[in-house]
């Protein structure tokens, strides 16, 4: 178990040789002693460091005793710290008390009795320290108890405090002063005992009160003052501190009791205004964290909730994306299990149909050859419908050749090499090819603000471009318009192509793009051509979309991102 560290003492002395005497005795006596030569000097380590209690000489060069014993009381840091004054043997005592000194000792005093004065301030030090004061009022008057067997001096002495603006209870006695002590509510400041009163033994009296004092419950809450005869001796003096006196004053002299029970009272007060302040500001300090700890956890609510919000934003966009990343791969499988169907068709029909094309043109070209019968009215009748009905034959083949081409292209299987395509040129080609659809009821509009050539296949082009324009100028039988686009942003080339058609109910919108899905009449269309585009524009990792036409038709758009090698 460590000891306790040892009282700490700041020594005020001028005199080298005075303060190496005081220095050794003091450290003797198991003090730790710091020494400063002035005032100017000791207020500047107080500062920095404070003490158990200040031992200071009444005579110092610059700032004397009296100065720097204001200058403490003036800060709020060391006005109730204990402070000594060492003084001369004449008129000491009114330099010690009057300078705002908490004690004083001559200096040509024995040094047992300064030993002694130390340990009672240092000992009324530590019972203060810890004494609480709740509910301490900013203003308060000091309370004292004055003990004397003589009637004409109590009321002497109390009314010497009453002029001091003390309150004060008279006793007669210890069994009056013990009384006084422990009624309820009792809380006095100092303790004044006639240590000579011939009643009672004034030095019993003194240890009863200390064991009062001691059994507290908040350490010493009263300064306890022995009045002695003019001039004590010195075993008097040792016996009334080790009876629990905390100073021991001359009876001869009542000013100077005043005054050292005004000094007694003054830090009393001070300690109770320090703790009221440093529990102020304690509560403030804890109301500040308490403040700033829920300020904090608004913040963190506050960050954890804009965190939360973004993260179901973040799932619901996530979600969004997952929705149509599956409607994509959706679409993908089926368009591949189509495409994959759709070759394997048009490879069994493509055998069969080129060996039928192969044989009607040998039988249209000999039937062309063969000469009908002269004057045979009959035969000439029969070999002219055998030839309309093989041309007939070869218009139907001609168009499941149509159909099987259509097919094997839905099916990918001639896509061809990517090359730079002029955008223009390629668009003004397939208006003229299906010029037959636009004829003259039909205007076609032009803005191609985009760049003028992209890195594609052909096909993009010459197979989506006229799928969507002839299935626009289906769509206007009566006629109207057509207005192609073309745009370019940073990473992507568009194509826009709208009508003054009918427009795309939403509920086709969807439909629009599978395989065999038309709108036109039976024997009109194969579903084909929407399909195929699409597939065209999948392959060159583009989008084709549908939306209405400010004119309220429909309008196709292609996206089709910018390759690398082509910016």
């Amino acid at each position: 178990m460590s000891e306790a560290a040892p009282p700490r003492l700041l020594l005020v002395e001028d005199s080298e040789t005075q303060a190496l005497e005081l220095r050794l005795l003091l450290e003797s006596r198991g003090f730790a002693v710091e020494r400063c030569p002035t005032a100017e000097a000791a207020l500047d380590h107080l500062n920095t460091s404070l003490p158990d209690l200040v031992v200071a000489d009444y005579h110092l060069p610059g700032m004397n005793g009296d100065e720097f014993t204001r200058q403490m009381r003036l800060s709020l840091r060391t006005r109730a710290l204990p402070l000594l004054m060492l003084t001369g043997a004449r008129d000491g005592e009114r330099q010690g008390l009057e300078s705002g000194a908490d004690a004083y000792v001559a200096k040509s005093a024995d040094r047992d009795l300064l030993i002694l004065r130390i340990r009672a301030l240092l000992r009324e030090r530590k019972g203060g320290a810890s004494a609480e004061a709740p509910g301490v009022a900013a203003f308060r008057r000091g309370r004292v108890l004055v003990i004397d067997g003589s009637a004409t001096y109590r009321t002497f002495l109390a009314g010497l405090l009453a002029q001091e603006g003390h309150g004060v209870t008279a006793a007669d006695g210890p069994d009056a002063a013990l009384a006084a002590l422990d009624a309820p509510g009792a809380a006095f400041d100092c303790v004044t005992v006639d240590l000579l009163g011939p009643a009672y033994d004034g030095l019993d009296l003194c240890r009863a009160i200390d064991a009062r004092r001691a059994l507290a419950e908040n350490g010493a809450p009263f300064h306890l003052v022995g009045i002695a005869g003019s001039a004590p001796a010195k075993d008097f003096l040792v016996a009334a501190f080790a009876a629990g006196a905390d100073d021991v004053v001359s009876k001869a002299d009542g000013d100077v009791l005043v005054m050292r029970v005004r000094g007694l009272v003054r830090r009393r007060l001070l300690e109770e205004d320090n703790r009221r302040i440093a529990g102020e500001f304690g509560d403030r300090e804890r109301a500040l964290e308490r403040a700033r700890a829920e300020a904090e956890a608004a913040e963190a609510r506050a960050k954890l909730a804009g965190a939360l919000e973004q993260a179901n934003r973040d799932l619901a966009d996530a979600n969004r994306k997952l929705t149509e990343a599956q409607a994509k791969l959706v679409q993908a499988a089926k368009m591949a299990s189509l495409g994959e169907l759709v070759a394997g068709i048009a490879h069994e029909i493509n055998n069969p149909l080129a060996f039928i094309l192969a044989h009607q043109g040998t039988v249209e070209r000999l039937l062309g050859e063969v000469p009908a019968p002269p004057g045979d009215a009959l035969a000439e009748r029969s070999l002219a419908k055998a030839r309309d009905r093989v041309g007939s034959m070869r218009m139907g083949l001609t168009r499941i050749q149509d159909l099987v081409l259509n097919l094997r292209k839905f099916s990918r299987l001639d896509e061809g090499e990517r090359s730079r395509v002029n955008v223009p040129d390629a668009i003004e080609t397939v208006l003229a090819l299906i010029q037959h659809k636009l004829g003259g009821r039909i205007a076609v509009e032009r803005d191609f603000a985009g760049r003028a050539e992209i890195h594609c296949t052909p096909a993009l082009l010459n197979q989506v471009v006229m799928n969507i324009l002839g299935n626009a100028a289906d769509a206007m039988p009566e006629g109207g318009t057509i207005r192609v686009v073309t745009e370019s942003t940073e990473d992507t080339d568009v194509i826009r192509i709208s009508d003054t058609g009918p427009g795309i109910t939403e509920d086709l919108r969807e439909k629009i793009f599978e395989p065999f899905f038309t709108t036109k009449p039976v024997g009109s269309g194969t579903g084909l051509g929407l399909a195929i585009a699409y597939s065209v524009v999948q392959a060159h990792s583009g989008s084709l979309t549908v939306e209405t036409a400010p004119g309220g038709g429909a309008c196709f758009v292609i996206g089709i991102p910018r390759q690398a090698d082509s910016a």
